[in-house]
């Protein structure tokens, strides 16, 4: 366990200030957002990213002082460029990041000022002019970074991705597309469907939201296959379009359950992938189509996030197939339609079973009205639901009802 040493007089300005360096790195970042960061923002939109900057940056700023050392330019710009340009390319106001800058320069005047020793003045006024010296390179270099993200080539090259993606997927030319995005094109391809499960977002922040999503796809997807990869994604659903030159290009299905599990993670919301691999270029609409499919499947189904292949929902997506049969099977739970609660106690015995306890517990209901609202559904559609073969087929229609794709809620 480490025991900190108490502070006297004599324990230089510095030394104090590292000592209480993690506490006054958060606080920085409380004071420098609180007026300034739109209030619809995830709480830590910037805790992940910013933090250990402040910190680590903070840090060296003080040793250096402690030790009677210039922090350099280039050493300000290895902390504070790689952040500036992430919320540059979020397109996160300029003068925000200046105020929130300043901000955080006052929560540190403060905490210095506090706990200064009044012998300490002349030590106070040395650290506090090099600060200032600090906080002039760090203006200087976020100007600087949001000055040439803007004017980068690769925003360009970026929405030429975006379009050669949008091309492949519908069946379009892309070979002029695949030249200005600066891609080459292959024979096959791994088709990734991605949908974010929330509800519609709305206020100032859904753009900077959306740009940090896609920033971090992006990110994520060049770490699992090495290059930039064309996508479509919008924040909330699209398609990203992995290329496969050869068997060896083909990621394992554990990478992108993996890719699946890192992106819930940074998003803060279930991510439904659907992954269909060795797709030939001239197939891509239709693996589109179904990979899309898929993901809404899983997420109707209630499946947890995840990625997801054909092989993992065969029946659903048979179910989805148009044909008499689909039609036919829809009508047999049409006559509950108008009975929520009934639907709701389908649900339930076909998520728990002969486990009729459990199932009414979950709808809020005792047992014995759990047992006469199926008695009531077999009444109304002439399926039992005790029946092995009858339930199976109220898991069939029910599945088409939750699709939309009765004829009924089709013509409507």
């Amino acid at each position: 366990m480490l025991v900190q040493q108490p502070v006297s007089a004599s324990t230089p300005l510095t030394a104090r200030l590292l000592r209480r360096w993690p506490q006054i790195a958060e606080r920085m970042l409380t004071e420098g957002l609180d007026a300034t960061a739109p209030a619809e923002l995830p709480d830590d939109h910037f805790t992940a990213e910013v933090l250990p900057t402040i910190y680590a940056c903070g840090r060296a700023v003080l040793e250096a002082i402690a030790a009677d050392r210039e922090f350099t330019r280039a050493e300000v710009t290895a902390f504070v460029a790689p952040v500036a340009e992430r919320h540059a390319e979020d397109r996160l106001p300029l003068s925000m990041l200046i105020s929130a800058i300043h901000r955080s320069a006052q929560a540190v005047l403060a905490e210095a000022a506090a706990v200064a020793d009044p012998t300490q003045m002349d030590e106070f006024v040395a650290v506090f002019n090099q600060l200032l010296e600090l906080l002039r390179r760090i203006n200087m270099t976020v100007v600087d970074t949001y000055t040439e993200v803007e004017q980068s080539i690769y925003h360009a090259e970026r929405e030429a991705r975006r379009e050669l993606c949008s091309a492949l997927v519908r069946g379009l030319p892309a070979e002029e597309l695949a030249v200005r995005a600066d891609t080459i094109l292959t024979d096959q391809y791994t088709v990734l469907a991605i949908h974010v499960s929330e509800p519609a977002r709305t206020g100032s922040a859904v753009n900077l939201v959306t740009r940090r999503r896609i920033r971090l796809l992006q990110r994520a997807l060049y770490e699992l296959t090495g290059a930039t990869t064309p996508a479509t994604f919008d924040g909330v659903s699209g398609i990203a379009l992995l290329a496969n030159s050869s068997e060896s290009d083909i990621i394992d299905a554990e990478r992108f359950d993996a890719l699946a599990a890192r992106l819930s993670q940074q998003f803060g919301v279930a991510v439904h992938l659907a992954e269909f691999s060795g797709v030939r270029r001239e197939d891509i609409p239709t693996a589109v189509e179904d990979a899309r499919e898929l993901t809404e499947l899983a997420r109707l189904h209630g499946r947890p996030g995840g990625c997801y292949r054909l092989d993992d929902l065969l029946l659903e997506y048979q179910l989805t197939r148009p044909g008499p049969a689909r039609e036919r099977l829809a009508q047999r739970v049409n006559p509950l339609l108008a009975s929520p609660h009934l639907l709701e106690a389908l649900e339930a015995h076909l998520q728990y079973g002969a486990d009729r306890k459990t199932a009414a517990r979950t709808i809020h209901v005792h047992p014995n009205t759990f047992t006469y609202r199926l008695h009531r559904i077999a009444e109304l559609t002439g399926l039992d639901p005790a029946d092995p073969q009858d339930s199976r087929m109220l898991a069939a229609a029910l599945t088409v009802h939750r699709l939309g794709l009765s004829p009924d809620r089709t013509k409507a």
